[in-house]
């Protein structure tokens, strides 16, 4: 019954939206194709601005993962891990998802394949891709576009906000699937 509710809702809701913007637009007598070209137009010349931000973010992720770094750290913390109980395999997906999305979506992936999507790992990395960030992604590319060069604070709580996520969904993952 649901099903059939939130089907033709999802359906409808861009359509209706759009809609709506266009009517309050030439309600309040704003030229909307005008405005839209225009913002389209800002959008691309913020999308140009963001490519040299993207491509060191890019090039700094491959290093890390090729040089072995990933390893070392993951062999650093897998004591602290098995102590708390946390599978080790989760970890390389830790470590990924405040770097890259798509490296961590790779990893994440490859873990629902290996262990299946029902499995305990599968699930727990199923919730970490949805409860954390790309921390360092964010501050790089958003922040670097802005020129914002003091982020410390939001460096640090940015890394808190994910540490607490993988925790957090270490937790219910235990509570809900185990």
């Amino acid at each position: 019954m649901l099903t059939e509710i939130l089907d033709p809702l999802s359906r409808w809701t861009v359509p209706l939206l759009l809609t709506i913007i266009l009517l309050v637009g030439l309600m309040k007598k704003v030229k909307v194709y005008d405005a839209f070209v225009s913002g389209a137009e800002e959008g691309f010349t913020i999308a140009i601005k963001l490519i040299p931000y993207l491509v060191a973010m890019m090039v700094a992720i491959g290093i890390f993962r090729e040089t072995g770094a990933l390893a070392i750290v993951l062999g650093f913390l897998a004591p602290l891990t098995s102590w708390l109980g946390i599978p080790g395999e989760i970890l390389p997906l830790a470590i990924m998802r405040p770097l890259s999305g798509s490296g961590a979506l790779g990893v994440a992936t490859e873990l629902i394949q290996t262990h299946g999507p029902d499995s305990f790992i599968g699930r727990l990395a199923s919730t970490m891709q949805g409860t954390t960030d790309t921390t360092f992604f964010v501050l790089t590319i958003y922040f670097g576009a802005v020129g914002v060069s003091r982020y410390r604070y939001a460096l640090f709580t940015g890394l808190l906000a994910d540490v607490t996520s993988f925790l957090a969904s270490v937790y219910f993952c235990r509570l809900l699937f185990i």
